[in-house]
Order: structure tokens, then C-alpha cells, then sequence
């Protein structure tokens, strides 16, 4: 089935939507960043057709998010870029949610040590300037320097009442 595009959409959510909005990116870029890096391999892991992993393949190098690299003698490889590797941590605090609110029958399938202190993580968001955990809750949305009544935002605009454009 088609998804609509965002591309006209003024919001960064739709945005990065556009961009890892469809159901096997985020896949992909999880399977690189574990170490699955040739086509046919993420075949094997994900079981997607050879057209559509080509074709989100090039969608994913097309928006910087991974690169495609052939050294000589060896096997083409993908690999992400610090666009790709950015997203991980979402990734991966998705997952913990998943994990949480969509446990896969035989438990948990993954965990995630951090490198630094070595213990087992369940990610949280947090404010990036006092520490505190962030939630719905204890946000007040307000309008950006962007905002405007736009396709996407028109009702969030009113909402965040902004003045239209």
C-alpha cells in the first residue's frame, strides 16, 4: 500500500517522517547498526523483496541517513552516517516502549548495555537542561521561530496560536 508523502507538510515530524516514516526503515537501520551491512544479508534477516529493500536503500542514502561503500576486492557494505547514527538512540527508546507496551511473546529480544558505566538501560528522555525526566505531562508546547498555519500544522498552529503566513 502507498503512504501519503509529508513532503509539503510544515513540521519536522512529518519531516523526519518522510524521511523513516515507512515500516522497514527504522528495521534497517537497526539490522546496520548491528552489524547486518550487505543487501543480502538484510534479505536473510528481514525477508523483504530484493525491489523494496533496493528501493529503501536508496531512499535512506538519498537522505544522508546511510552510505554505500565497495571497497576493492570486497563486498558492497551499507553503513550509517551520523544522520543514521542519530536516530539509534530513537530507535532504540522506541524499542524500550515496545518493550513495554508490546512484549513479543517469549519476552524481551534484545537489551542494550551502555559502554560507559556498563549496566543494562531502558531509555528516558530528559530535559537538556536541568536533567529532569521529560513526559507528556510536563511540556507546554509554544510556537517556533517556523511555526505557522500551514498544510500539516493548521490546527496546531491555532492551537500554539500562531498567526498565519
Amino acid at each position: 500500500m502507498k503512504r501519503s508523502s509529508f513532503e509539503n507538510f510544515h513540521c519536522s515530524l512529518a519531516q523526519a517522517l518522510e524521511r523513516v516514516g515507512d515500516w522497514w526503515t527504522p528495521l534497517i537501520l537497526r539490522d546496520l547498526y548491528l552489524g547486518v551491512s550487505r543487501f543480502d544479508e538484510l534479505i536473510e534477516d528481514l525477508g523483504m523483496s530484493r525491489n523494496l529493500l533496493a528501493a529503501r536503500l536508496k531512499s535512506l542514502i538519498d537522505h544522508g541517513m546511510i552510505t554505500h561503500e565497495k571497497p576493492a576486492r570486497e563486498r558492497a557494505s551499507y553503513r550509517l552516517t551520523e544522520a543514521g547514527k542519530e536516530l539509534i538512540p530513537i530507535l532504540i527508546a522506541l524499542t524500550a516502549w515496545g518493550d513495554k507496551w508490546a512484549t513479543p511473546a517469549n519476552g524481551v529480544p534484545i537489551l542494550f548495555r551502555h559502554r560507559a558505566c556498563g549496566h543494562i538501560l531502558s531509555p528516558i528522555v530528559t530535559c537538556s537542561n536541568c536533567g529532569e525526566i521529560v513526559t507528556a505531562d510536563g511540556l507546554d508546547p509554544l510556537p517556533g521561530p517556523g511555526g505557522r498555519s500551514a498544510p500539516g500544522t493548521k490546527l496546531v498552529a491555532r492551537k500554539l496560536a500562531v498567526t498565519p503566513a
